[in-house]
């Protein structure tokens, strides 16, 4: 026997409670690692906070040079964690975040609180409360089941499905908002599509891709809209004249896509036999909520405010003896609402300490005029902050701009469309991934992004054709 394998025979075979027992300690490792990571993130942004609201008392002498630092260090800090979703170690989420970010605008000077009082656009806060209520009367009066089950019994094949499941999400979605239309949409659909024996993957990718493209066509559509809407002072009728060809193209470009991508579950076979199960719904509420529906839109499509024909007939449903208040408040996004208010504050923090006239110049280079250049930046941001965020970063450019509706357009097209890139590009897209997940079905990063990414290509492009004509 060699030396090396005599060696090797005498060493000591480990037992699995000593492979076990190493795994223990690895895990262990680990563990004290992340927490240290996790100290030490807790510890930089203590040190941020501590900076950012004593450092102008510190040294008054340099006053605005300090505020000046400390809100973009503020700026930054927020932005970077709105991008990543969250802050490594803490469980705070992107309105946490956002919170954090204005009180320490506010805490360092850099906006006075009664500035950022008036920082806030209320008028997109009452809009998005507003169509929040609208919805959750829909969803709980049974409306958005009963669509589902008119849809399922008339589709006879699989490729008809999809386009009535592509229509439905995007038409729905470009008139009331389109993360609702999801989180009301996802759990039917996965819930038919079994029960048809069919794959659910691709039919709520249609949720999802359909609810971000038929939200560009309005200003009720999606958040980013809501927020455009009142930053811009685009009437409602011109916007949707504007942008309502985009997304009807994209809409057939995503069913599109999507049949091709997944031929093998839209080849044709035999009819489609639905077995749905029994549909609750309140014909009253349904009625109720569907008749104010239309009325907030036919609102809308008359020149009335889109905040105060929102508020109104959102508080006029609150009176009704058959739903208790409080389940419509559990149906309404607080959070988000959250995160836009601080939004607004860091934004306006350091467009009031960081907006040089120097800063203004320097970004006046890149052209953003044109219209394939305001696309091309504006889907970039959105996919590295997040649309919502991206709008705010741009605003206090559009304003030295000549053709402010057309910029506020494209801004409004390709926030949206960017949406699609990623299963992570959108709030709406998260919805459905995680519906999904608690129902048993997987949508991975792959299956979405090899559907999304030519879906968002081929629509900014053909979006920005259309805004440029």
């Amino acid at each position: 026997m060699h030396a090396a394998e005599q060696s090797e025979s005498m060493r000591p075979l480990r037992t699995p409670a000593a492979h076990k027992a190493n795994g223990v300690a690895r895990f262990r490792a680990l563990t004290a690692a992340g927490r240290a990571a996790s100290l030490l993130t807790i510890a930089l942004l203590l040190l941020l906070a501590a900076l950012a609201a004593f450092a102008p008392a510190l040294m008054p002498a340099q006053d605005i040079a300090t505020r000046r630092l400390a809100a973009g260090a503020i700026f930054v800090a927020s932005y970077l964690a709105l991008a990543i979703g969250k802050v490594p170690g803490l469980a705070i989420d992107r309105a946490g975040v956002a919170l954090v970010g204005a009180v320490l605008m506010v805490a360092c000077g850099a906006m006075p609180l009664a500035d950022a009082y008036r920082a806030v656009d209320f008028n997109t806060i009452t809009l998005l409360l507003g169509m929040m209520i609208v919805v959750a009367n829909l969803r709980l009066s049974g409306f958005f089941a009963l669509a589902t089950g008119f849809v399922a019994r008339r589709a006879r094949g699989p490729l008809l499905l999809l386009g009535a499941v592509v229509a439905v999400s995007g038409v729905f979605s470009a008139f009331l908002v389109n993360d609702a239309i999801c989180l009301v949409l996802a759990p039917l659909i996965v819930e038919l599509t079994v029960s048809l024996r069919r794959n659910p993957v691709p039919y709520l990718l249609g949720v999802a891709m359909a609810s971000n493209v038929g939200s560009v066509a309005t200003i009720t559509g999606n958040p980013q809209n809501i927020m455009i809407g009142s930053l811009s002072g685009i009437p409602y009728v011109r916007f949707a004249a504007a942008l309502t060809p985009v997304a009807a193209v994209g809409l057939l470009l995503t069913a599109l896509l999507l049949a091709l991508l997944h031929r093998d579950e839209f080849r044709a076979g035999p009819p489609l036999q639905p077995k749905l199960p029994r549909l609750r719904a309140n014909r009253t509420l349904v009625w109720r909520s569907v008749i104010a529906t239309g009325v907030v839109v036919l609102l809308f499509f008359t020149g009335v405010p889109p905040a105060e024909a929102a508020i109104v007939i959102g508080g006029l449903l609150l009176l009704t003896r058959r739903v208790k208040s409080a389940r419509i408040y559990a149906e309404i996004d607080w959070s988000l609402l959250l995160m836009f208010t601080g939004l607004f504050i860091i934004v306006g923090g350091a467009e009031r300490t960081l907006l040089t006239p120097d800063v203004v110049h320097a970004v006046a280079q890149w052209h953003l005029n044109r219209v394939p250049v305001l696309s091309a930046v504006t889907a970039a941001l959105s996919n590295l902050v997040s649309n919502v965020p991206a709008v705010l970063l741009l605003e206090p450019f559009m304003r030295a701009l000549p053709d402010q509706h057309t910029a506020w357009l494209t801004v409004a097209m390709a926030s949206t469309l960017a949406g699609n890139f990623t299963v992570l590009g959108s709030i709406a897209n998260l919805i459905v991934v995680e519906k999904a997940a608690q129902r048993g079905v997987r949508i991975s990063f792959w299956a979405y992004f090899r559907v999304g990414a030519p879906l968002t290509v081929a629509s900014i492009v053909l979006g920005t054709l259309w805004l440029m004509r």
